[in-house]
C-alpha cells in the first residue's frame, strides 16, 4: 500500500480528515516535535492536539513496520516459488501483524519437527490422502508406504506420521488460528497456584495462592502481579479454555467427512491442538495481555508523572529546607530565589542528642538573616517530628508557612552523577535538602532532573516494558517542560534537554555559552550556540523565554517567527510593542482577520492575542499550602472513624494511595473513591491533590491503613500567607543570648 493509502487508513480509524493527517506525517518525517507541531502549526493540521498527533506518529509507524513486514513475507515466499495469486491477494489483505504472520507460517523456514521428519519418510502424499477424506481406505494406503529403509517398519508407524503432518497443517491453518485466538479472547481463563513449599517465601502472593478469573477481563494490576509471582518461582500460571470446545471448533473446520479416514484427521486434530496449537495460542495470549498490562500501568505512571510534574510551584522564594533525620540529625540548607545553595548545616532537635536550643536558634537565625519566605521539610524519617519542632518555635512567624514535601527520588538525585558536578564538595545528605527545597520552589524544574521510575508514582513499573516505559515517560516530561515553558538564563542543562529539538548535547551547549558569554539578552542568541542550527532554532525558540530580553515578546510563547505580525499590530495601533502587552484596551481595537494570510490563520492569530494579554504565563495551578493534622504523627495514633487531611501520592487501577502524615500511605480503594460507581480511579483524583479521608480499618502489625473518600469533598482549600522578615546577623558562640536576641527581635 502507498503512503497515501496508509494515510487514509489512519484518518479513518482516528475520524480525522485526510489532509489534516497528512500534514502532520509529513511534519513528523521532517523532525518536527510534537509539542512545536502542536502549538506553532496549527493551520497546518486543523488544531490538531498532542494527543492526536501522538496517534498518527503511532499509527504511521505501525503501519509502515507492517508495510515492510508484507514486502518481506512476499518476497520470501515468492523466492519458494510458492506465491499462488490467490496467497498473493490474501497476503496484500491481511490488516494486522498477526493475520500476515498466520499465512506466512505454512512458508516459513522452521527448525525440524515431527511433520517433517515424517515429510522427510515419505509420508505428505499419506497425509494428504487421508485430509482429503474421500476414500476410508486408510489402512490399505498406508501399508503402501512401509519401507525399512526409510525407518517406516509398519502402517501405524505410517499413520502416526501422517498424522503429525496434519497436526501441523491444522496448527498453522490461518482460519483455525484465528478461530482459537476469538475463543482464549472470550472463554479463556487465567488461573495460578502456589508451587509447593513456597508459602512464607511467597507470603506477598497470598491472594493468589489459589486464583482463577476470566483471562481478558482480569485488571492490569492482576497480571503482573501474577506474572511476578511466575517469575519468582512462586506461583504456577495457566492459560487455557474448554479444549472440548475448542477442539469442536477445529472439527467443524477441517472434519468434511465419516469414516476411518476423519477418525485419523479427529486424532491427528486432538494430537496437535495438545502439542501444537494451545501452547502457541496460549503463548500469543501471554503475550498479548502483558502487552495491554503493560500499556495500561505505563499509561497510569504517565498520568501520575503529568500530575507530578505539573504540581503548583510555590514560585521564585528564599527557602529553609531541611531533610529530616534522629539521630544523623536534619540537614538545614538556605535556597536563594534562584534555588542556589546559600548556607547548610546539621541541626539534633530530635533523640537522642535533643538538642532543641541550638536548634531554634540556627532555625531562628537563618531566618533572620536570610528573610525566608517558606520552610520545606521532607516527608521520610522524622518528618513529622521535625514539622512539629518547626511549629514549637514560638516566635517564628506564623506568615512563614511550613511545608511538608515528597522525597520521593530525592536520595537518587543526591547520589547522582548531576548532584555530584553541582555541589562536587558537599555530601548526599546536603544535596538531599537542597532538591527537598527546590522541588518546592519549581517541582517540574528539579524533578526532570531524576530518572522519572525512581518517582514511584505507577504500579509493578519493573515489570512492564523498560524501553516503551522510558519512552513514554520522556515524552510526558517533554510534553510538561514544553507546556509551562522555560526561562533559558537559568535553566539547568537536564531541563533544557528536554525543550522542542534539544537534546542532551545542545542543551549542554546552551549552558556552556551562557557560562562563557553571560546571560542570553534576546533568543536570536540562540544561534550563536555551537550545533544550532535554523531548524532546531525554530523547533526550540518558542518554549525558550528571556524574561528580561532585548525583544519584548522574548518572554512570551509567541514564536520568533510571528514578530513581525505583532509589530505590524503596534505600528498599526501606533504604539510600541510593550504598549500593547499592557493596555487591554489597545488590543481591542485589533481584528484578527487583517492579519490573516496564506500561512498564518486565526489559530496561531488568536494565541498571540493571549500570549500578549498574559506574557510568559504559567499554565500551573497557584500553590496551595497543605497542613497534617496535627494530633497524628505515626501509625498508632490512628483509630477507626477518623476524618483527616491528606495528599494523594499515587493513582493506580485499583484506587488511590494518600499520605495522611504517618510515614505509610493508606489506601482508598476504587470502590470507596466516591458514593458512585468509579470505573477509573484518575476521573476522580490526582497525584498531589489535596483530600479529606476517613479512616476505615488500621492493621498496623502490617502496616496498613484503609481510607475512604465516600461523602467527602475532594480538595482542601487553604489561603496562601505572605511573607516578610527582616535579616540579621547572629552570635554563633553565645547560644543563649543569641536565641534570646532573635526572639526578641521576631517578638517585635
Amino acid at each position: 500500500m502507498n503512503e497515501s493509502g496508509l494515510h487514509i487508513k489512519i484518518a479513518a480509524l482516528l475520524n480525522l480528515t485526510v489532509r489534516d493527517v497528512t500534514a502532520t506525517v509529513n511534519l513528523l518525517d521532517e523532525g518536527g516535535t510534537i509539542p512545536f507541531i502542536s502549538r506553532y502549526r496549527k493551520e497546518m493540521t486543523g488544531s490538531l492536539d498532542e494527543v492526536q498527533i501522538m496517534q498518527i506518529r503511532d499509527e504511521i509507524e505501525r503501519l509502515r513496520q507492517l508495510e515492510q513486514r508484507r514486502e518481506t513475507i512476499l518476497k520470501s515466499i515468492e523466492s519458494q516459488n510458492k506465491l499462488s495469486e490467490e496467497l498473493r491477494e490474501q497476503i496484500l489483505a491481511a490488516e494486522t501483524l498477526s493475520k500476515l504472520e498466520d499465512l506466512y507460517l505454512p512458508y516459513k523456514p522452521r527448525r525440524r519437527t515431527k511433520a517433517t521428519i515424517a515429510k522427510e519418510k515419505g509420508l505428505e502424499p499419506l497425509a494428504h490422502f487421508i485430509l482429503e477424506q474421500k476414500n476410508n481406505a486408510v489402512q490399505e494406503e498406508a501399508e503402501k508406504f512401509i519401507s525399512l529403509e526409510k525407518e517406516v517398519p509398519d502402517a501405524g508407524e505410517a499413520l502416526q506420521g501422517a498424522r503429525d503432518i496434519i497436526a501441523e497443517i491444522v496448527s498453522e491453518d490461518a482460519i483455525v488460528r484465528e478461530t482459537m485466538r476469538e475463543l482464549f479472547k472470550k472463554t479463556a481463563t487465567i488461573k495460578s497456584r502456589l508451587i509447593k513449599g513456597k508459602e512464607e517465601a511467597g507470603e506477598k502472593f497470598e491472594d493468589y495462592f489459589e486464583w482463577e478469573e476470566k483471562l481478558m477481563t482480569c485488571p492490569s494490576h492482576r497480571i503482573l502481579a501474577m506474572r511476578r509471582g511466575e517469575k519468582e518461582d512462586i506461583l504456577i500460571l495457566d492459560i487455557s479454555v474448554d479444549p472440548a470446545e475448542a477442539i469442536t471448533l477445529i472439527e467443524r473446520k477441517m472434519i468434511t467427512g465419516r469414516g476411518a479416514a476423519a477418525d485419523q484427521v479427529k486424532e491427528a486434530i486432538a494430537e496437535g491442538y495438545k502439542r501444537l496449537l494451545q501452547p502457541g495460542i496460549e503463548a500469543e495470549m501471554r503475550v498479548l495481555t502483558k502487552q495491554q498490562a503493560d500499556e495500561k500501568a505505563i499509561t497510569v505512571f504517565a498520568d501520575n508523572l503529568r500530575e507530578l510534574l505539573l504540581a503548583s510551584p510555590l514560585g521564585q522564594k528564599t527557602i529553609l529546607a531541611l531533610d529530616p533525620g534522629f539521630r544523623s540529625g536534619c540537614k538545614v540548607v538556605v535556597l536563594n530565589k534562584e534555588g542556589k545553595l546559600l548556607e547548610d548545616t546539621v541541626i539534633y532537635p530530635h533523640e537522642p542528642q535533643r538538642k532543641v536550643t541550638e536548634s531554634e536558634m540556627v532555625i531562628l537565625a537563618y531566618c533572620q538573616r536570610h528573610a525566608i519566605e517558606a520552610i520545606a521539610i521532607g516527608n521520610g524519617t522524622a518528618s513529622r517530628e521535625t514539622e512539629q519542632f518547626i511549629r514549637n518555635i514560638d516566635v517564628l512567624p506564623k506568615s512563614i508557612p511550613v511545608i511538608v514535601v515528597s522525597e520521593a527520588g530525592a536520595s537518587v538525585y543526591s547520589a547522582s552523577d548531576v548532584a555530584r558536578e553541582e555541589f562536587p564538595n558537599k555530601d548526599v545528605t546536603v544535596r538531599g535538602a537542597v532538591s527537598i527545597g527546590r522541588r518546592l520552589a519549581d517541582p517540574l524544574a528539579e524533578l526532570v532532573k531524576i530518572d522519572a521510575k525512581s518517582i514511584g508514582v505507577g504500579q509493578y513499573q519493573h515489570d512492564v516494558d523498560q524501553t516503551h516505559l522510558k519512552n513514554k515517560l520522556d515524552e510526558v516530561v517533554g510534553s510538561c517542560v514544553n507546556a509551562v515553558g522555560v526561562e533559558l538564563n537559568t535553566a539547568s542543562k537536564e531541563l533544557l534537554s528536554y525543550v522542542s529539538g534539544i537534546g542532551p548535547v545542545l542543551a549542554q551547549n546552551i549552558v556552556q555559552y551562557r557560562n562563557e558569554h553571560g546571560a542570553f539578552i534576546s533568543r536570536k542568541h540562540l544561534l550563536e550556540v555551537p550545533r544550532m542550527g535554523e531548524k532546531v532554532y525554530e523547533q526550540c525558540a518558542g518554549f525558550l523565554k528571556v524574561r528580561n530580553g532585548k525583544h519584548p515578546l522574548d518572554k512570551s510563547s509567541v514564536h520568533p517567527e510571528s514578530y513581525h505580525i505583532v509589530e505590524k499590530m503596534a505600528g498599526d495601533l501606533k504604539c510600541g510593542i510593550d504598549e500593547l502587552m499592557e493596555q487591554k484596551d489597545l488590543r481591542k481595537k485589533i481584528t484578527l482577520t487583517n492579519y490573516v494570510t496564506e500561512t498564518v490563520g486565526l489559530p496561531t492569530l488568536k494565541d498571540i492575542m493571549t500570549e500578549l494579554e498574559k506574557p510568559g504565563h504559567d499554565p500551573r495551578k497557584s500553590f496551595e499550602i497543605f497542613s497534617f493534622d496535627e494530633h497524628v504523627h505515626e501509625i498508632k495514633d490512628l483509630r477507626e472513624g477518623m476524618r483527616l487531611p491528606g495528599i494523594v501520592t499515587n493513582v493506580t487501577n485499583f484506587g488511590a494511595f494518600v499520605d495522611v502524615g504517618v510515614h505509610q500511605d493508606g489506601l482508598v480503594h476504587i470502590s470507596q473513591l466516591a458514593d458512585e460507581f468509579v470505573d477509573d480511579p484518575n476521573k476522580i483524583v490526582k497525584v498531589g491533590q489535596q483530600v479529606w479521608v476517613n479512616v476505615t480499618e488500621v492493621d498496623a502489625k502490617r502496616k496498613r491503613i484503609a481510607l475512604s473518600m465516600k461523602g467527602e469533598t475532594q480538595q482542601i482549600k487553604v489561603s496562601k500567607p505572605k511573607v516578610v522578615v527582616e535579616a540579621e546577623q547572629y552570635d554563633p558562640n553565645d547560644i543563649t543570648s543569641a536565641l534570646n536576641a532573635l526572639k526578641n527581635k521576631f517578638k517585635k
